[in-house]
């Protein structure tokens, strides 16, 4: 019995030891952050959407805020970014939007093969279906800049942490943390890069 019994464990061993060497991990990180940030390449992405309920309030929020953007040069891109809002609540309903076109530029200093380093710049535009009240206006402009850092998770795929400095009249978040001033906050997104016909 006990020679059974050893058996059997030695058996279960040697296949659990061979499944191992089978599974590899989840990728973690990529060597194409040079490929990624070529002239001609496209940008896609958002920064990471807030979805949810209150249930003391019964408040229910969505935020979405996509972009797009074109290299124009190697580690240079323009773009912009959409931001979309609702709130509904006991009683009513708000909406915000926004449309901030932005230029980011991918810094060659400090680069490695899996992140690079950003700085962006953006102006445009924001507001919300609010009345105006004091210290807030309905339709206003934005502006502001942003520090990031892109890890490359994929061959195409970013993930970006970013420190944001925006300024803002209207009643949206615009990524800012607050609305109706200037805002410094701490966002989070991802991007994907598409590569041109020419770069593929």
């Amino acid at each position: 019995m006990k020679t059974v019994l050893l058996s059997l464990f030695m058996v279960m061993v040697v296949g659990f030891s061979a499944l191992a060497q089978t599974i590899t991990p989840p990728q973690s990180t990529a060597p194409v952050a040079a490929t990624a940030v070529r002239d001609g390449n496209w940008l896609i992405g958002a920064d990471l959407a807030t979805i949810g309920h209150n249930f003391k309030s019964e408040t229910f929020t969505l935020d979405v805020a996509p972009r797009a953007g074109f290299f124009i040069s190697d580690n240079a891109a323009i773009g912009a970014q959409v931001q979309l809002g609702l709130e509904i609540f006991d009683g009513g309903e708000f909406f915000s939007y926004g449309l901030t076109p932005f230029v980011r530029y991918y810094f060659p200093e400090g680069a490695a093969p899996t992140h690079r380093w950003f700085g962006e710049a953006l102006v445009g535009f924001a507001g919300s279906n609010l009345e105006d009240v004091e210290g807030d206006k309905f339709f206003s402009t934005v502006y502001g800049v942003r520090a990031g850092y892109a890890h490359f998770v994929a061959t195409n795929v970013s993930l970006e942490g970013t420190l944001n400095l925006v300024r803002s009249h209207a009643n949206i978040d615009v990524g800012s943390g607050t609305s109706g001033n200037t805002g410094l906050s701490i966002g989070l997104g991802f991007q994907i890069y598409l590569p041109s016909r020419g770069n593929r």
